[in-house]
């Protein structure tokens, strides 16, 4: 089987930390729930990626070298 989380089209996946959460969240002036949601099921996840986490993905950008976005795993 294919470990599509290897592949070189998907973009670096982070699990954050809990002090990384609450700062990004401060920042934004959000709530967890706030964030978009990714399905636990998602193969790109890291697999240690629990139901409640927050997600760090890293994508390549034309105009910004790169881009970060954030998601909260879901269900």
């Amino acid at each position: 089987m294919v470990d599509v989380s290897q592949h070189n089209q998907v973009p670096e996946h982070t699990v954050l930390d809990r002090d990384s959460v609450e700062e990004l969240l401060a920042e934004y002036d959000i709530r967890r729930t706030d964030l978009p949601k990714i399905q636990r099921r998602d193969a790109a996840l890291p697999e240690d990626a629990e139901v409640g986490d927050v997600i760090k993905i890293v994508r390549d950008s034309r105009t910004t070298d790169e881009a970060i976005v954030y998601r909260l795993v879901v269900e």
